[in-house]
């Protein structure tokens, strides 16, 4: 055991990270290894593959996925604060690359190939720039002089101009609420809020009017009989068919049949294997995470590690609504993962890289490192 007396760096992150909140990130880590046994051998065996395909590769980005997040809770807010900064820059020439190199599948370019692996960018982006808005948003509050208000909001048109590009409406959503809640946080006036809301909401019509797609997911979800809704209907019988309980390990019925059981619809071969208890379990899981962080992060004297944890536990936590909200149909298709549950390397490493954020931010340090950090002392009345 690891005693508070001994001084390196091993010790010092024992004794001052957030224990509850690492073992709630292990814990969905270790469900997301089960239900992926159960979800992807259907898919792998129906493409041509050998049955247990997506899951060695699953546990395969796991190792990794664990390396970064341990070594990421290691750095200091100031080294976060870079990393995130070159982070976010590569993320947007990889983006720009995919754009004009990348293969198109599905109407789509999202993924570009190096050294062979397949890398989706967009989702390295996403808790870089979080990251990246929460400083400048802090700095905004500790430098009013600072045109800093007006940066995050150029970054946030270049990455969403790239996300439509691309097209992926889903992330671009998903970005524009979490930049909207940090906007909020850091204590923006309303008047700005509802115009980003107003913006947010004129941009998805026009996307309805103008990109068939999108239209025709709005219109299956307001009407069903108005096209294909096999997936999401398939995903609701499942629901049906788990009950609270569930049919059992293995039992399951819709990944029989659903192309996306392993990455989209896992949640409702969770439902139907293991029933409504371990989905409530799941839920409530990422809402002890979410709420857990957002409370170290309310405790916190330093403003850019406030802001910035609260903005990375908001992403978290929408990306695991909207997955679990198609599922249940409650909003049109999204094409989301649920964190660390669903397949993907680049969704489980860079979710990784943002939930290491999250715990270094809410480690407890000594309040002469916070102040020497982000000169919190001159933020508290603000907050």
């Amino acid at each position: 055991m690891l005693s508070r007396e001994e001084r390196n760096p091993l010790s010092d992150w024992w004794w001052t990270v957030d224990r509850p909140l690492l073992g709630a990130i292990l814990a969905l880590m270790l469900c997301g290894v089960i239900l992926s046994l159960a979800a992807s051998p259907p898919v792998a065996t129906r493409i041509g593959l050998d049955p247990f395909h997506f899951f060695n590769r699953h546990v395969l980005f796991l190792l990794p996925s664990f390396i970064v997040l341990i070594g990421v809770s290691f750095l200091s807010p100031r080294q976060i604060r870079r990393s995130a900064l070159v982070v976010f820059a590569i993320a947007i020439v990889l983006i720009v690359l995919t754009l004009a190199i990348g293969p198109e599948v599905k109407g789509s370019r999202r993924w570009i190939t190096l050294v062979g692996v397949n890398i989706q960018a967009s989702e390295a982006a996403k808790p870089a720039f979080v990251v990246v808005s929460a400083w400048l948003f802090s700095e905004s509050a500790r430098r009013p002089d600072m045109p800093a208000t007006t940066m995050a909001l150029t970054l946030l048109l270049m990455l969403v101009s790239l996300l439509v590009m691309e097209p992926d409406f889903g992330q671009t959503m998903l970005i524009l609420m979490v930049w909207g809640s940090l906007f909020f946080i850091a204590g923006m006036r309303m008047i700005w809020v509802a115009g980003l809301a107003g913006a947010a909401a004129a941009g998805l019509f026009g996307a309805y009017l103008l990109v068939p797609h999108v239209a025709g997911r709005i219109k299956r979800f307001m009407n069903p009989a108005s096209g294909d809704t096999f997936q999401v209907d398939t995903a609701m019988e499942a629901f049906s068919n788990g009950g609270w309980f569930g049919l059992g390990p293995g039992e399951g019925i819709a990944k029989r049949s659903l192309p996306d059981s392993h990455t989209d619809f896992v949640f409702a071969v969770a439902a139907e294997e293991f029933g409504i208890i371990l989905c409530l379990a799941l839920v409530a899981l990422f809402a002890f995470i979410v709420i857990r962080t957002l409370s170290r992060a309310y405790a916190t004297e330093d403003g850019f590690s406030r802001f910035a944890a609260s903005g990375l536990a908001i992403l978290f936590g929408i990306q695991a609504a909207i997955n679990i909200s198609v599922n249940l149909q409650l909003i049109p298709a999204k094409g989301m993962t649920l964190p660390f549950v669903s397949y993907g390397g680049s969704s489980i490493v860079s979710l990784a890289y943002g939930v290491g954020m999250m715990l270094a931010l809410t480690r407890q340090r000594p309040r002469i490192e916070a102040e020497a950090t982000d000169a919190a002392g001159s933020l508290r009345n603000y907050a």
